[in-house]
């Protein structure tokens, strides 16, 4: 007896060196976030979009650049709040890892040198306009073309300390000088230089495929910590922590191939949809410039450059009264939703007594895609009887808590976390986590792949399904529901949240540096709570159905059991008797197997 107490002495005294040594944040540098691309130097200069608007459509709104996206979260991504509560928390877990985060929130900062701190709190007032006209009109492409790129650009590559191998995690490339890109042959009042680079979804690469730099891949499909204080061997995003891969899920699926007909659903004026910009910023008729007698096209892009983030806009119109203007803002979160609602088609269908819904992923990457940290996605569904009395619901939500229920529906979403080495190293439990400065593992992943999607090239980018299955070829999700006797209507619907109440909360409650999470969670309260967005509807009149229930007496017992095994007509099945009409559960005129399979379902005390 006193041997084992000893042990658990000895162990007990372990672990609590263990815990002693595990500590917060992880004493990482600069130099473990290296990436390589334009450095902060002489970039100080990137002019204000105010500046632009001028010329190209701060007043006229038939010219579609300058309103659409002042209203559009890549013009707010320094003023949104989420932004700096997850900046706060990540700074607590591993030192300068908010040089990531900066450098795609607001270039101009980034390229001016006001990133470091790395926890924000140099971004001035000026750098909020955050992702604007001057950082994509000055990007250059990483890869020079001879007699395609701008001449110029061989210059530029040539003095970079290093130039990018790929297109991702912010690594971007810019003219140093104040030289405006685009993919026309115009003569605009200002320096300017034809990109073909503008038409390529590898420039919206460049900032959504996001990487820790600090982990690296291993044979296996492990992720281990670097050396401190080293930069990441390889500067290549495959051999890094995936944060989120959009633009791999898309260079992956059919559209990277030469495009998909989706009958205009997002392009504008454009039937086929190949790259970002065609469904992100749709074609449409109009002008670039309301200056002088500008040329009209039928194919100027929209620069709405909206995605799923339908909520956020409504916290910065708080946040920066002063700055905003509410007006674009709100029109932008419109059509954010309307670009939820053409993401995804929904189809149900009856099959005995079970309800079946497919979910089919109408994007050129996952869906939903992009940030993973509490985005999600649901089916919702409501069995009701010929008075229209609710007799059960799957996926509730309750708006006033912002609780959803997740045991008895599907919910798509990628959860991350950290393994056992960086739990000993942090004093965090293994598992699931929000930490996504720490986190090296994905747990689950059940977004709904697109079209083309192969199992083999999307393990290689890194964004290959976890916990849940899809065949090849395969961008939809099939869901079956157990519908309740006496069901005459069933209601699907579709639900996606940008923001989980664990998440906010988490941001909330793990901050302890400063009052943006604090901030963050009075404005989601404000603004309610991430107020999921109904992407699709569909009503389906059920028809009768049995369940099993033989003598009526309301549930399925062993009475029926007996009754059930005497209607039994083999495996193949047979025409059923009017007595045996209880036992069809599929409503295919048979009593067999696959009744058998439900029935067992059904059956209870």
């Amino acid at each position: 007896m006193r041997i084992i107490r000893g042990i658990a002495v000895l162990v007990c005294a372990a672990v609590m060196a263990d815990a002693a040594r595990a500590q917060l944040p992880v004493e990482t540098t600069l130099a473990d976030f290296f990436q390589s691309g334009s450095q902060p130097d002489s970039y100080d200069q990137f002019i204000h979009s105010n500046n632009c608007g001028t010329c190209h459509g701060s007043v006229t709104e038939e010219v579609r650049i300058m309103q659409p996206w002042q209203g559009s979260m890549m013009a707010q991504a320094a003023r949104d709040p989420m932004f700096y509560a997850c900046l706060a928390v990540a700074e607590q877990d591993a030192r300068f890892v908010g040089d990531v985060c900066i450098r795609c929130h607001t270039p101009r900062a980034w390229l001016g040198g006001r990133s470091n701190p790395t926890d924000g709190s140099n971004i001035n007032d000026s750098d909020r306009d955050s992702v604007n006209c001057s950082t994509c009109h000055r990007m250059v492409d990483p890869v020079y073309e001879e007699g395609v790129s701008p001449i110029e650009d061989e210059t530029i590559l040539a003095n970079l300390l290093k130039v990018p191998e790929d297109f991702s995690g912010g690594k971007y490339v810019m003219d140093f000088r104040d030289r405006r890109r685009g993919p026309r042959a115009v003569e605009p009042p200002h320096a300017f230089l034809q990109s073909p680079f503008h038409k390529e979804a590898q420039l919206c690469g460049t900032c959504h495929d996001v990487s820790n730099p600090a982990y690296t891949r291993q044979p296996d499909d492990t992720y281990v910590l670097n050396d401190l204080d080293t930069p990441h061997p390889t500067d290549v995003a495959r051999d890094q922590f995936p944060m989120e891969r959009t633009f791999s899920e898309w260079a992956s699926s059919e559209f990277a191939r030469g495009g998909v007909d989706m009958g205009g659903r997002f392009g504008g004026n454009r039937q086929v949809v190949g790259t970002c910009q065609d469904c992100h910023m749709p074609a449409v008729d109009g002008s670039a410039c309301d200056f002088g007698d500008p040329p009209m096209y039928t194919d100027l892009a929209a620069h709405e450059l909206v995605g799923g983030n339908a909520w956020a806009g409504e916290m910065i119109i708080n946040l920066y009264p002063d700055e905003v203007d509410a007006d674009t803002i709100l029109a932008s979160m419109e059509r954010a939703r309307d670009m939820l609602r053409r993401a995804v088609t929904l189809d149900a269908a009856q099959d005995g007594d079970v309800l079946h819904v497919r979910v089919i992923n109408e994007t050129g990457h996952k869906l939903p895609s992009g940030y993973p940290e509490g985005r999600r996605m649901w089916i919702h569904v409501e069995c009701r009887d010929a008075d229209g009395v609710l007799l059960r619901e799957f996926g509730a939500y309750d708006w006033n808590r912002a609780n959803l229920t997740t045991d008895d529906t599907k919910v798509y979403e990628a959860k991350l976390g950290i393994d056992q080495a960086v739990a000993d190293l942090t004093g965090l439990p293994v598992g699931e986590s929000f930490h996504f400065a720490l986190n090296n593992v994905i747990y689950k992943d059940s977004r709904i792949p697109p079209r083309g999607f192969d199992n083999a090239a999307f393990k290689r980018v890194q964004a290959a399904p976890v916990a849940k299955g899809y065949s090849d070829g395969q961008y939809w999700d099939d869901t079956v529901f157990a519908l309740p006797v006496g069901t005459t209507q069933a209601v699907a619907r579709v639900y996606y949240q940008t923001a989980s109440k664990e998440y906010i909360t988490f941001l909330r409650d793990a901050n302890t540096t400063n009052d943006k999470g604090q901030v963050l969670y009075d404005q989601w309260r404000q603004t309610g709570k991430s107020p999921p967005v109904e992407m699709a509807l569909l009503t389906l009149e059920v028809q009768w159905f049995s369940n099993g229930d033989f003598d009526s007496y309301g549930g399925v017992d062993v009475t029926d059991h007996a009754a059930f095994a005497g209607c039994m007509t083999g495996p193949t099945g047979g025409p059923v008797e009017p007595a045996c009409e209880p036992g069809d559960l599929d409503g295919d005129t048979d009593v067999d197997l696959r009744d058998w399979s439900r029935f067992q379902n059904r059956f209870g005390p």
